[in-house]
């Protein structure tokens, strides 16, 4: 699944071509993804111009005067800027059309959302009840301590929770966690507030070098130009289950975890 880093690359690659860009029609060849598509999207979007291209976690916020057009890409949705003739393929279910490219939706498995808001996207019901941002201000290691007091769970549970922190999808849950050097089968409420900051730190670090580097390579995801990601080369622990640990050469683990796969080395993490 695209993970936050990849969505904000996404949106990086997306926004020159399509920011105070007018839209002239909306295509909907198949109307049935994780939600069903709103049939009135080409009454409301034609003839209005973006005003925004912004991300709410992993969702994608195009914003007009009429409202705010919600894009989510799913298991392996991805969005490309295209000439306006393009043939469409057979997974290519929505077109934002303007005059001088296409912003077009791929997502073969359908489990993506393009979802229109009249109200402020944020109070969406999806939206409204998220997390802050990991890269803001609002987040870091004594908030994650403060969250975490009630919680008898895994820690890698409390930073994937989304009402917790929105963003830190299973990658990068194993790579903070060992680069804070944090079992990530501890629990929440017994891990010091010292320990809790760095892990806040090394968050923000691992994402902000998975967004600089282009996100994460994946079966499923390209960026918007059709070239992957570059950030997969450097993980230390994700996917690597039996090879040695950078730190101690110890082979990494795999374990399952809040239904996900999860990776650490027994002997550094704690």
């Amino acid at each position: 699944m695209p993970e936050l880093p990849e969505v904000e690359t996404t949106r990086r690659g997306i926004e020159p071509h399509i920011l105070n860009r007018t839209v002239t029609g909306v295509e909907i060849r198949q109307p049935k993804l994780r939600w069903p598509i709103p049939p009135q999207l080409a009454d409301r979007l034609t003839g209005q111009t973006l005003r925004a291209v912004r991300r709410r976690a992993k969702y994608l916020l195009l914003e007009s005067d009429a409202g705010t057009l919600i894009l989510h890409l799913g298991m392996s949705g991805s969005l490309r800027i295209l000439p306006p003739e393009t043939p469409a393929l057979y997974h290519d279910h929505f077109d934002l059309q303007f005059e001088h490219c296409c912003l077009r939706l791929r997502d073969p498995r359908r489990f993506g959302a393009v979802l229109w808001s009249e109200e402020p996207a944020e109070q969406h019901p999806l939206l409204r009840a998220l997390g802050p941002e990991p890269l803001e201000e609002a987040f870091n290691g004594d908030y994650l301590y403060r969250q975490a007091q009630k919680r008898r769970g895994p820690v890698k549970n409390l930073v994937m929770d989304g009402h917790v922190v929105v963003g830190v999808g299973n990658i990068y849950a194993s790579e903070s966690l060992y680069r804070a050097r944090i079992h990530p089968n501890r629990p929440a409420n017994r891990i010091s507030a010292g320990r809790y900051r760095r892990l806040g730190d090394e968050i923000k670090a691992v994402l902000a070098a998975a967004i600089q580097q282009g996100g994460t390579t994946l079966r499923d995801f390209t960026q918007e130009d059709g070239k992957p990601g570059y950030f997969a080369q450097k993980l230390l622990v994700y996917g690597r289950t039996g090879q040695p640990c950078p730190g101690c050469g110890a082979p990494i683990r795999e374990r399952r975890i809040g239904q996900r796969n999860s990776f650490y080395c027994s002997h550094c993490q704690r």
